[in-house]
């Protein structure tokens, strides 16, 4: 008898703690093969009924989705050049599994007369969404191609794949091979108490056993919690830039180079959308978001510019002077790599604001706390702890339960928290386990609840101190659990529109961007930041500052949101990677849009995974976009007032069955017009900001 492969032969939840990478090459094999066995016998007699098709196809595509699914979180998580190798290997036949699947001219056809057949008043509003989406996506994919362009379409399409992964890998690599040996303490002037243990740590882990915080070694690294302390309180300038030049040349010189490879994925992109009829990659790519156009995009991001630069302007010459009034060499010739730590000056003079005053108020435990609090007010669900049930794949994740206010359960979360770059890809990022669905429940249930992972890169424990974290860190929490949310409180039962499943993708960033908003909340803060040792509540002097600064330098951050936009939507819309240069188009639009010039050795288009190596590509924008929606969204509460508590919790509920309940059975702009009464305004963003009274 064969050994069950752990990576096929798991029920509720995957045996994480029994996964290797060995098992991942037989484990998609046999999947493979069985859902391409699965897809021929519907080919051969399609049935002509939704009952008859969808639900099959739906078992087809959970079945593969939700076992390379595991592989590829595993690859994030837990990254290692043995499961590189088997990603790599299988990583084509997964691309040509669904080239084939959405390819497939029968089901194209079936779905076809479908939609133009007298039953279609019939089908409900879900029905004719992923019917419609299908068939998109079905054209997108080359459904209409024949004989050489179709080969030439698929061929694209796994190399596309293979270059984003190397892309990622790449970046990967390069921010885990730097790190900055600090060994006096005049290289660590400056540097705050939480940033001298995570660097003494960091140091033990690297072979420096005897290192401390009092005495050093000290290891700085390219990892979010090392780098961007360093960079805010460091105060030898040489060494911030040295940091600096590192993050921004991050993979752009040597054989882990991403120059190559970007310009070739641009290349791929443009003759993939010329084969499906488009003009540019943009064109393609908008052609299924909310946006619409290029036109569209282009005129949000140069109005989001204009409303901001007088005020980015402000900021960087606000910083200037300041650093001058201190008689800082540094001011008659700013750098970019001066920005971060003058900033910090000037917070910590203007709003008498440190974070390491703030973070040990903010221990995660009591962070949890307070956001399931406020999930609970506006939604109604209760969130409950359950580590130790499931297995996981590292001893720091955690596992948590979702119930509605009956007490049934609802859905299930594991949280990875901490940075770990020796395996462990950068950012923050919310991911799917598996959908709701009705055609995918056990037997004896009505329907299978989703399943969501939710991985933050922030500070780990240091000592016996839990994770104290920074203010930056609490937001970038309450984001991605904004968008756990909108998975997990779905109430659509079909699993091919249920959650973020057949959602534009410029939509996807209005639920995280919603929850950012009550970490400024006096209320929701007051009950969530607690002294980790004396349980004391963040005293109303902090949340006075915390609010207050809470639009500080936001016209050079609006800047810089609308630089990455711009860039994204120049490349894959104006540009021609055959003759061009990335880099030119990097430094022009740059110089029309941010104020700090850079250096001339910045390639961080390198490092721009969201648009290389994930699903942003000529989509960057929607974080503007959905930002735009969100703070519209928030200010319902705020007109209402947020101290009406029944006001709240009707408003919240409403919110949750619409934008968070509502998935990819309607058109977003519909569910949000349904949730708000009214199409969105810029103006309560600009307001948010603080770029207009």
């Amino acid at each position: 008898m064969s050994t069950p492969n752990p990576l096929v032969d798991w029920d509720e939840r995957p045996a994480y703690d029994q996964i290797e990478p060995a098992d991942v090459v037989s484990a998609m094999t046999a999947v493979l093969q069985e859902s391409e066995e699965a897809l021929f016998d519907i080919e051969q007699d399609p049935p002509i009924t939704w009952k008859g098709l969808m639900p099959r196809l739906e078992q087809i595509e959970d079945r593969v989705g939700r076992i390379w699914g595991v592989v590829g979180h595993l690859h994030n998580v837990k990254n290692s050049d043995e499961l590189r190798e088997v990603y790599q290997e299988v990583q084509p036949k997964i691309v040509t599994f669904y080239n084939r699947l959405n390819q497939s001219k029968p089901l194209y056809d079936v779905m076809t007369n479908m939609k133009e057949g007298e039953n279609w008043r019939n089908f409900d509003n879900a029905q004719k969404r992923i019917i419609e989406g299908n068939l998109r996506n079905a054209m997108l994919a080359g459904v209409g191609l024949e004989g050489a362009a179709k080969e030439k379409y698929n061929e694209n399409a796994k190399r596309l794949a293979e270059l984003s992964t190397k892309f990622s890998n790449n970046l990967l690599d390069a921010t885990k091979s730097f790190e900055l040996v600090l060994t006096t303490p005049e290289e660590v002037d400056g540097l705050p108490e939480s940033s001298l243990q995570l660097a003494a740590q960091t140091a033990q882990h690297k072979g420096h056993e005897e290192a401390t915080a009092e005495d050093g070694p000290w290891i700085i690294t390219l990892d979010f919690p090392s780098m961007t302390p360093f960079l805010r309180h460091s105060k030898r300038r040489d060494l911030r830039e040295h940091v600096f030049r590192a993050v921004f040349t991050r993979a752009s010189e040597g054989e882990k180079s991403n120059r190559q490879l970007a310009k070739n994925i641009l290349q791929l992109r443009q003759a993939q959308a010329e084969l499906l009829g488009f003009e540019t990659y943009a064109d393609l790519s908008l052609s299924r978001k909310m946006a619409g156009s290029v036109e569209a995009v282009s005129d949000l991001l140069n109005q989001l510019r204009s409303a901001a630069r007088p005020h980015g302007e402000n900021d960087v010459a606000e910083i200037i002077e300041f650093a001058k009034r201190h008689n800082a060499p540094e001011a008659d010739e700013f750098k970019v790599w001066d920005y971060a730590f003058w900033a910090e000056r000037l917070r910590e003079v203007k709003f008498d604001l440190k974070d390491d005053e703030l973070r040990p108020y903010f221990p995660l435990p009591r962070v949890l706390d307070g956001m399931f609090k406020i999930a609970k007010r506006l939604f109604g669900i209760d969130i409950r702890e359950a580590t130790g049930a499931v297995p996981v794949w590292h001893d720091d994740v955690q596992y948590y339960n979702v119930f509605d206010e009956k007490g049934d359960p609802l859905a299930a979360f594991y949280l990875d928290a901490y940075s770990r770059p020796s395996e462990k890809r950068g950012g923050a990022w919310m991911d799917i386990l598996i959908g709701r669905s009705n055609v995918m429940a056990r037997p004896g249930q009505d329907v299978r609840l989703p399943v969501a992972y939710m991985n933050c890169n922030q500070s780990p424990p240091v000592g016996d101190k839990p994770s104290l974290m920074t203010f930056s860190e609490v937001n970038t929490m309450f984001h991605e659990f904004g968008h756990a949310l909108q998975h997990m409180l779905t109430h659509v039962d079909y699993g091919l529109a249920a959650g973020l499943a057949n959602v534009e993708w410029d939509a996807v960033e209005i639920a995280s961007q919603f929850m950012e908003n009550w970490i400024y909340h006096r209320p929701t803060l007051k009950s969530m930041a607690h002294h980790y040792l004396t349980d004391e509540p963040l005293p109303d002097h902090f949340i006075d500052k915390i609010l207050a600064a809470r639009t500080f330098q936001a016209g050079y951050q609006m800047l810089r949101q609308t630089y990455f936009g711009l860039f994204d939507l120049t490349l894959h819309s104006n540009f021609d990677p055959q003759t061009g240069s990335i880099k030119e188009v990097q430094d022009h639009i740059g110089a029309e849009t941010m104020v700090l010039p850079s250096f001339p050795e910045d390639y961080f288009y390198c490092g721009f995974s969201h648009i290389f190596s994930g699903a942003y590509a000529a989509g960057y924008f929607s974080y503007k976009w959905a930002e735009v929606l969100s703070a519209d969204a928030f200010g319902a509460f705020l007109e209402a007032g947020l101290d009406d508590e029944e006001a709240v919790q009707r408003l919240g509920r409403r919110f949750r069955d619409t934008i968070l309940g509502e998935g990819g059975s309607r058109h977003p702009m519909e569910i949000y017009e349904s949730f708000r009464g009214r199409p969105p305004t810029i103006d309560a963003l600009l307001v948010q900001e603080g770029l207009v009274n």
